[in-house]
């Protein structure tokens, strides 16, 4: 699928990832798990997450942990798709 068509389906999705103070090592194996079940998973990161990163460069840096692909990143929240 293209990302036009991802960033499509994830529009009505719920978000099942927070990424907050713990930071990203706290979530990595959940959105791994995540996404051996669905095909898009939208992440939010929260204030205390962020420290000063912009929330692409967190959402790109998550992604590559899991051999996922960022496809978009609006405001504080993104969808990663496998």
């Amino acid at each position: 699928m293209d990302k036009q068509t991802l960033k499509q389906e994830a529009h009505d999705l719920d978000v099942t990832v927070w990424v907050g103070k713990s930071g990203l090592e706290s979530v990595v194996d959940e959105l791994h798990d995540q996404l051996s079940n669905e095909n898009l998973v939208k992440i939010k990161f929260l204030r205390a997450a962020r420290a000063g990163s912009s929330t692409e460069e967190k959402a790109a840096e998550l992604a590559d942990r899991v051999n996922a692909e960022l496809i978009d990143t609006r405001g504080h929240t993104a969808v990663v798709h496998r």
